[in-house]
């Protein structure tokens, strides 16, 4: 069941003659098909700097081919096959008995009998001005013009060459659904459509963008999502006025609350199960056409530690794997910083032996702890840029040697200690632990920040650091939810899929800030515990 939100005036309204006045010159803002055939021929040629790629092909069709008309395509987008034979044939065929006696005197039915009996296309709508006739042409849909009449007929036809469903290569897994979405957004909402057949799933659509026109579909659940977060994000998505569109991020940066913070507001992904799963909990989805990545609000902190697998496995190991998740997301974040303040203000938390020892490897080092670490950790987000950006074939393999052979190089010249290069190695395995590639990147931020107070106040630093990041977590809003929420503010019901995860049949209700109607998602507590039936 499609739902298209559309903004209407009151009826009961009188409308004043400043209003009148504003519509009419609206109206003649666009320019409208006239009757003449070759004008509107000449008006898209010119608009279109008679680019080669448009394809206006003159037919004649009604009884002896008495009146003129116009097929236009983009080739490329539009499907040759589905042109020559359920377009054109009919036209010139289907049709050619049609009692069309002079061009003078114009059936004034024509277009509806067209439309209504000659072809077998599925989506065809009206056209009456330009604005829309390139739009339309210029998505792949094929235009029908007739001499004499001052409209024409939009033929959907679209057909181009586009990535398949394949595998999720951001978001793996070893248990769960392989398929991830594609740059196509048709596929994209059909995934999501096969995952859940309720006719209470809403799709709105909308344009944005003046000169891409690129189609943004929000699509939720009616009766669950929070009908005042559907609200707020149709305004902010309104509210967007650029020239193109042309991945998600873009739409992301725009509506996304927190402008400059590090933490991620909106949440991305490119597998279906995950927005499947998130449409259930009462979220809202966005997806943007010519992009395999769908976005999810509102987006909580816990819901970056959270993968699909964890869903898909037991329960008890599940929350094993997320406990590790938080625990990687501290090293990531302190273990440098930790480690240059105990070297630099604190050795007396270091044990007699290790003290010595390390001590004796910085020796020889000319720098202090910190710009070893600053070194260190521009090195290795050197390497994994580069690992990133390289071709697959030789990405990994020049990450991984670069780091031992720069690493060992840097040890044995005497420049870096080798206690160093271990904290920093484990802090960047730490940080690939993170099942979200974005809040990955803001631990890669911060810890810059936490390594340059440990290096001027010690622990103290890091303390009075923590407790700013803290309060700022706190103070972020995703959609007018807390950034925080179920840990603060603490809600004892959320904890079940927080750090740990609770067997699915204890989870029977949605999470209370992002749903507050129809929250319960399965039976009563009574009956939800499977097993074997208790001897009566």
């Amino acid at each position: 069941m499609g739902f298209f939100y559309e903004r209407k005036n009151d009826q009961s309204k009188p409308t004043t003659p400043s209003e009148n006045q504003s519509q009419s010159k609206e109206s003649n803002d666009k320019q409208i098909l006239t009757t003449n055939l070759q004008d509107n021929i000449k008006t898209v040629k010119d608009t279109l700097g008679d680019s080669t790629d448009i394809v206006i092909r003159e037919i004649r069709i009604g009884n002896n081919g008495v009146l003129k008309a116009a097929i236009v395509y983009t080739d490329g987008l539009s499907d040759g096959p589905s042109i020559q034979n359920f377009i054109m044939e009919s036209l010139m065929l289907d049709i050619k008995e049609t009692e069309i006696e002079s061009e003078l005197t114009p059936n004034p039915n024509l277009i509806n009998t067209i439309k209504d009996y000659a072809l077998t296309m599925g989506e065809i709508k009206d056209v009456t001005d330009f604005e829309e006739l390139f739009t339309s042409l210029l998505s792949g849909d094929v235009i029908f013009l007739i001499d004499g009449y001052a409209n024409g007929l939009t033929i959907g036809n679209k057909h181009w060459v586009e990535r398949g469903v394949t595998e999720s290569t951001t978001q793996t897994v070893i248990r769960g659904p392989r398929e991830a979405f594609s740059e196509n957004i048709r596929i994209n909402t059909a995934l999501i459509r096969r995952k859940i057949k309720d006719p209470k799933l809403w799709m709105e659509s909308r344009e944005i963008g003046k000169r891409t026109k690129t189609n943004v579909a929000v699509m939720y659940i009616s009766g669950i999502a929070n009908d005042k977060i559907v609200e707020e994000l149709r305004l902010r998505l309104d509210r967007i006025d650029i020239d193109g569109i042309l991945e998600s991020g873009n739409i992301e940066e725009l509506i996304q609350d927190a402008q400059m913070s590090t933490f991620p507001t909106v949440y991305n992904t490119e597998r279906p199960d995950v927005v499947a799963s998130a449409l259930l909990e009462g979220r809202i989805a966005i997806l943007i056409d010519g992009t395999p990545f769908v976005l999810l609000v509102p987006a909580l902190f816990v819901q970056f530690f959270q993968s699909s697998e964890d869903y898909y496995q037991r329960a008890d190991l599940t929350s094993l794997v997320r406990i590790l998740r938080f625990f990687s997301f501290g090293i990531s974040l302190l273990a440098p910083a930790l480690f240059v303040a105990a070297t630099t203000f604190h050795h007396e938390m270091i044990p007699t032996a290790l003290l010595i020892n390390l001590a004796a490897q910085r020796e020889s080092v000319p720098f202090p702890a910190f710009i070893e670490a600053l070194i260190m950790e521009i090195t290795f987000e050197i390497l994994r840029e580069a690992g990133l950006r390289m071709p697959r074939a030789i990405g990994s393999a020049m990450s991984i040697v670069g780091a031992f052979v720069i690493g060992t190089a840097a040890v044995e010249a005497g420049m870096i200690s080798a206690a160093m290069v271990i904290v920093v190695s484990i802090t960047a395995i730490a940080s690939f632990v993170s099942p979200t590639y974005d809040m990955a990147m803001s631990v890669r931020i911060l810890r810059f920040g936490f390594m340059g107070l440990a290096a001027t106040f010690g622990l103290f630093g890091i303390t009075v650091g923590l407790i700013a990041l803290i309060l700022h977590l706190c103070s972020l809003r995703s959609f007018g939810i807390p950034y925080m929420a179920p840990i603060a503010p603490f809600n004892m019901e959320g904890q079940k899929d927080t750090f740990i995860r609770l067997p699915i049949w204890k989870m029977l209700t949605r999470p209370r800030l992002i749903s507050q109607q129809n929250r319960n998602r399965q039976q009563d507590p009574t009956s939800a515990k499977p097993g074997p039936e208790k001897d009566q």
